[in-house]
C-alpha cells in the first residue's frame, strides 16, 4: 500500500480530504466502488447513496451503447 502525505490547512479535516480524494479516484477510474467504498469506510449501497448526492454517476455507460442496448 502506498502512503500519503499532505499538509492540509487547519480548517480541512484529514478524513474529510481522504473522502473526497477517494470520490475523485472512483470518479476517474482509478479505484473500483469496492475499493473506493471501503477506503471511505462505508458500504457499498451507502457510498453509492452518497455518490448519488454527490451527482457522481456510479455507472459510466457510454450513452451510444446504452441506446443500442435499447434498441435490441
Amino acid at each position: 500500500m502506498n502512503a500519503l502525505t499532505v499538509e492540509l490547512p487547519l480548517d480541512i479535516p484529514v478524513e474529510e480530504a481522504r473522502f473526497l480524494l477517494t470520490i475523485k479516484l472512483f470518479e476517474v477510474g482509478r479505484l473500483s466502488l469496492g475499493q473506493a467504498a471501503n477506503l471511505a469506510g462505508y458500504s457499498k449501497p451507502t457510498f453509492i447513496e452518497i455518490l448519488g448526492k454527490l451527482g457522481v454517476p456510479v455507472i459510466d455507460y457510454p450513452a451510444e451503447e446504452l441506446q443500442q442496448e435499447i434498441d435490441l
